[in-house]
């Protein structure tokens, strides 16, 4: 019958470990004298150890391993009331200490020459027994290491230790293949697609003005369903068979066997997770050398990793280590803290590098985004153990400050983007100008941030609280007057209204200018009302005043336009003495008609794109010039002979005017040619 090696030539664990029980004579022994001592138990084995094994190569009953513990238990009494004095001798090495070396021999054995990759967990009451027996030796091993060996007790520590680490062996195998095995099903497993709008309000944000009023993000994030299952990998009996396992291991002295197995395998675990998302680790130079619309899709990237591991990694991981390493807090916070604490370092690199680009007001969305979700991760960091909180706190405060600072650069640059676009070439037919379009597309997704901006400006920005009293009077709404946002966003609209009053002037005709002020006002106020952000922040009478600043550029476009028309269809000034004067008449219809075909001709080609501002201009010039000139052509027709001489000066019947009124502000520059 095959013989078990002899304990010294079982192959170790690992190489690179060391072993608590390396040494197998007593600390005050010599290298040599321990050499001395393997010597002579390889040239006198005992007689009874080697009929033990023949005896235990085979399986004991469940009653007689009972029996064998009870054995053994004795000793380690013995052994423990022993050690209590430091003079009295090692006790007798009783034969069920051999015979307990055996069995967990012959069950080490036993579990190794199972095929299947999960070597425990199929037969409950031997598992059971396998761990008793190992606590049992384990305990000895560790008594006997308390006392100064003689030669004839080394042979019996040797086969004990040697037992042991043949099963530790085992342990770690099986400790390493359910590790691996969970780690399989996390990376196989399907990755979210459910999207949360809240988190990337605003995927990007053109450099140009021309941005589009609508917006949508397409990035993927993580569901909500990530905090009702957290690590679903892990069975209930799969982190009860890693707890057994990592307590009886760290107890037999494989402390650090057991911790660099669970490390190296969650670390390559959590690795691969990030990997799924899309997350790879890019230094400073990189993100500094990136263009802005590469580095956008890493900052998604980003933000899918750090919900990720805000909602369900990092307390999934905590709660892992917790089960796995219950009666060991110390280890489960130390292997928790390594791993974690690798990831959220490079995570805010990563953030802190986005920092230090070029600053441009179209960024500061995407910081925004950042912001949150440093946010999200502080309160997460808060519930990790001592040993690794205060300095992730401090890292992630110092990564949350510096994008406050970024967002409110950002902020500031827009209003010196508004400053210096000063550009002297005037819109064609006054249209709605890129700047407008752009600022308050800007302004509205703003306001889906308005907590998060109101947070930032309140801590990164002192000088609110002056300049918001300083813009603010009592006659201002309550919002206005408790924001930080609503006074940046009224500095950044009063600045925007005098860039248009500027612009204004470019044009010539004093009535293109209303129309210009007129397409950008309207553009303002409905966007103002599309946006609910906007409309409760700033309140009703800032709203308010803006419409009433519009009903004046009208009025004011009327005058300019029409009041010189109007005078032509003045009654005033065409007696006298007493009658018509037909010259008079004439040349008062000859001037109606050149203006007219005039203002036709020109704001035909003019551009209201604003639809309903489009039907109130038309609208209220007909109201003004139709009955005006239907009484006027009424009344002195009949001072022209019928025929060519009528013709000639009454160019247009009033259901003429009206219809041609029809053609103003379409942007349509052929309009005149039709008609000629």
């Amino acid at each position: 019958m095959e013989k078990t090696p002899h304990p010294e030539k079982v192959p170790s664990l690992s190489t690179n470990f060391n072993r608590k029980f390396a040494s197998l004579g007593s600390p005050g022994r010599t290298p040599d004298a321990a050499d001395d001592a393997k010597s002579d138990s390889e040239k006198h084995p005992n007689d009874d150890d080697a009929s033990s094994i023949d005896h235990h190569h085979h399986l004991l009953s469940q009653p007689e391993i009972a029996s064998l513990f009870q054995e053994v238990d004795r000793f380690l009494h013995t052994l423990s009331t022993a050690a209590d004095n430091a003079f009295n001798p090692i006790p007798d090495i009783p034969t069920s200490v051999h015979s307990l070396s055996n069995l967990v021999d012959s069950m080490t054995s036993r579990y190794n020459s199972t095929k299947n990759s999960a070597k425990l967990g199929r037969d409950p009451d031997r598992d059971s027994s396998f761990f008793e027996a190992l606590d049992r030796i384990s305990k000895i091993a560790i008594k006997l290491g308390e006392f100064n060996l003689c030669t004839a007790t080394i042979p019996s520590l040797n086969r004990t230790t040697a037992a042991l680490q043949r099963a530790m062996t085992l342990l770690d195998e099986e400790f390493n293949n359910l590790l691996k095995e969970c780690k399989h099903r996390e990376l196989e497993s399907k990755p979210e697609t459910k999207s949360d709008t809240k988190s990337s309000k605003q995927s990007s944000f053109k450099t140009n003005h021309e941005l589009p009023d609508q917006h949508h993000s397409t990035v993927p994030e993580s569901s909500e369903s990530d905090k009702e299952d957290i690590y679903p990998s892990f069975s209930q009996e799969t982190v009860s068979n890693m707890k057994r396992i990592a307590g009886t291991m760290i107890y037999a002295g494989y402390e650090k066997e057991c911790c660099m197995s669970y490390s190296f395998l969650r670390q390559s675990s959590f690795r691969g997770i990030l990997n799924k998302l899309g997350y790879e680790s890019i230094s400073n130079d990189e993100v500094q050398k990136m263009h802005w619309d590469t580095l956008q899709s890493e900052i998604d990237k980003w933000i899918a990793v750090i919900k990720k591991c805000s909602k369900s990694l990092f307390p999934g991981e905590l709660k892992l280590c917790d089960s796995v390493f219950t009666d060991h807090p110390f280890i489960s916070h130390t292997i928790f803290s390594n791993l974690t604490r690798a990831v959220i370092i490079k995570l805010l690199n990563f953030a802190n590098a986005v920092v230090l680009t070029k600053r441009s007001a179209e960024k500061m969305f995407k910081l925004l985004d950042m912001y949150e979700r440093i946010c999200e991760l502080i309160p997460v960091i808060n519930g990790f153990p001592e040993n690794c909180r205060t300095e992730l706190i401090s890292e992630a405060e110092g990564a949350k400050s510096g994008m406050g600072e970024a967002i409110v650069g950002s902020f500031y640059d827009l209003e010196s983007s508004i400053r210096s676009d000063n550009a002297k070439i005037p819109v064609p037919g006054g249209a709605v100008h890129p700047l407008t379009r752009y600022i308050m597309n800007y302004l509205k997704y703003a306001c889906e941030y308005r907590e998060t901006l109101e947070q930032v400006f309140q801590l990164m920005d002192p000088k609110t609280e002056e300049d918001q009293s300083a813009r603010v009077d009592e006659n201002d709404d309550a919002s206005l007057r408790n924001s930080h946002l609503a006074t940046q966003i009224a500095m950044v609209m009063d600045l925007l209204d005098t860039n248009l009053v500027m612009r204004s002037k470019l044009y010539r005709d004093a009535s293109l200018r209303y129309i210009f002020l007129m397409n950008n006002g309207r553009y303002v106020v409905q966007k103002i009302k599309g946006s609910t952000g906007i409309k409760e922040l700033m309140g009703d009478r800032w709203c308010r005043k803006r419409s009433t600043n519009l009903r004046q550029y009208h009025k004011n476009y009327q005058r300019e336009t029409w009041s010189k028309v109007l005078q032509c269809l003045n009654h005033e000034g065409l007696m006298v003495n007493g009658k018509v004067s037909k010259p008079i008449l004439k040349e008062r219809f000859k001037s109606f008609n050149s203006m007219f075909d005039e203002i036709h001709k020109v704001q035909s080609s003019w551009v209201v794109s604003d639809e309903q501002l489009q039907s109130e201009l038309r609208v209220s010039v007909s109201a003004v010039m139709i009955p005006a000139y239907r009484s006027f052509v009424g009344r002195f027709k009949q001072h022209f002979d019928q025929g060519r001489q009528s013709e000639k000066y009454i160019k247009y019947q009033p259901e003429d005017i009206e219809v041609l009124i029809e053609d103003l502000f379409d942007g349509n520059t052929a309009s005149m040619k039709k008609k000629s």
